[in-house]
């Protein structure tokens, strides 16, 4: 279970997200204060952003890529009552309760790939990694991750999984081949195939329900067609599973145009 943390003060909007994510500061059951950057249940896209969110993130981490430390952070609506931006005041309003927290990696910089060249093994962790969960939200426009002293982190998740949407139509799409030909990283050669040998094995059912029970059920609760939480979980992982076997043949790369960036 993610550890839970208590919103004192929100500091600023982070404007480049679709969903207005914010820095907050928070404190947890020991007093000790931390910056995150929250989303909100109560943003536009509904709180399967932040179930999309918590599953690839912790999934992402079993697989040894590099995630921010995610926590729930819950919040008492009475702190946007002193905000000046309408917006989102609004928002910190109908967000009370269980929000999602993300570590704050502070002096991280932005992923261009004309300046930073990542190699093809790594590269190829990351594209099997987002074909495994259908991430259409890491494209050279809007890459999505960070450089945090010297390492490549992936962030936003929240598009991943489109499939969730629409259950009665999850084994179908989950089925579909990866169009990685935009894909941020796709310049750098990437090497699916030994992503492939290396992760896959890694993909087991008890992988995926360890971060499936990571989902606060407040965020899974009246799915229609599902009795419970936990049944919600299972679909994800019946999802999840056996697409990690097989996704790495179904990506589509572009042919190869240079070898990367120099730093």
């Amino acid at each position: 279970m993610l550890t839970e943390v208590t919103a004192v003060r929100y500091a600023t909007p982070l404007r480049e997200g679709g969903s207005l994510p914010g820095l907050v500061e928070a404190a947890d059951s020991q007093g000790t204060y931390a910056t995150y950057v929250m989303k909100f249940t109560g943003a536009g896209q509904g709180r399967k952003t932040l179930v999309a969110e918590v599953i690839c993130g912790q999934l992402a981490r079993g697989l040894g890529l590099r995630v921010p430390r995610l926590t729930q952070i819950r919040l008492d609506p009475v702190i946007g009552l002193g905000e000046a931006d309408q917006q989102v005041q609004e928002l910190l309003k109908s967000s009370g309760g269980l929000n999602l927290g993300m570590d704050f990696l502070s002096g991280a910089l932005g992923f261009d790939s004309l300046a930073y060249a990542i190699d093809p093994a790594e590269a190829g962790r990351v594209v099997w990694f987002d074909a495994l969960i259908n991430n259409v939200d890491r494209s050279w426009r809007n890459p999505n991750m960070l450089l945090w002293h010297g390492d490549l982190w992936l962030i936003d998740h929240g598009a991943s999984m489109i499939w969730h949407h629409n259950w009665r139509a999850a084994e179908a799409a989950a089925a579909k081949p990866y169009d990685a030909s935009d894909h941020a990283l796709a310049p750098f050669g990437p090497d699916v195939a030994g992503a492939a040998a290396e992760l896959a094995p890694l993909v087991t059912e008890e992988l995926l329900a360890g971060a499936a029970a990571d989902v606060p059920d407040a965020w899974l609760v009246d799915e229609p067609g599902f009795e419970s939480p936990d049944a919600v979980r299972r679909a994800y992982v019946a999802a999840l599973l056996p697409r990690a076997g097989t996704i790495h043949e179904r990506i589509k790369l572009p042919e190869p145009q240079r070898k990367g960036a120099t730093q």
